[in-house]
């Protein structure tokens, strides 16, 4: 199946606590249906020292957020759109934006 968000995307979030914030896709993981973006859904963890020398402590880092709570922002048009698929003339099978029907690279 056709992955609609993509590493390096930049997604709006839809619903849930961080409603409303942009950000771009660090990581997506297929088989669970999430995706981690960049300042969304920012969990601390505690995290012991592991060697001597190295400190431990809180650390913030993004938690996996569903990819159903997740909508691409347009590169065009720089607003939030559904994505389609299209096969072109040579082949290739690509990501279109079903707002404006253009092509999204990437």
């Amino acid at each position: 199946m056709a992955a609609r968000i993509k590493k390096g995307d930049t997604v709006l979030v839809i619903s849930g606590s961080s409603k409303g914030t942009q950000g771009e896709v660090l990581e997506v993981r297929p088989t669970e249906n999430r995706a981690v973006v960049r300042g969304v859904a920012v969990a601390k963890r505690h995290q012991r020292a592991s060697r001597m020398g190295e400190e431990g402590g809180i650390i913030a880092r993004e938690a996996p957020v569903h990819l159903s709570n997740l909508k691409l922002v347009d590169p065009a048009s720089k607003k939030p759109t559904k994505v389609g698929f299209r096969v072109l003339e040579d082949g290739r099978k690509v990501r279109v934006a079903k707002a404006t029907g253009e092509v999204i690279e990437g």
